[in-house]
């Protein structure tokens, strides 16, 4: 995800959920965080699709 809108969508729930001054800090670091994870899942995805790994078959008698 962009970090643009990983600032925009972390600070807007933050802003909702959060109460005071520390807590709206924390939540915005917790929202930035998860949102980061997200993004790198479906790249990780994206990489383990397109690469393909041989497969050596031995004939053990």
């Amino acid at each position: 995800m962009n970090k643009f809108f990983r600032v925009l969508i972390a600070g807007w729930g933050a802003k909702k959920l959060g109460g005071g001054c520390l807590s709206t800090i924390v939540i915005f670091i917790i929202i930035y965080t998860l949102l980061g994870k997200c993004g790198n899942d479906s790249k990780a995805a994206a990489n383990n699709a397109s690469v393909k790994t041989p497969v050596a078959i031995c004939n053990t008698k």
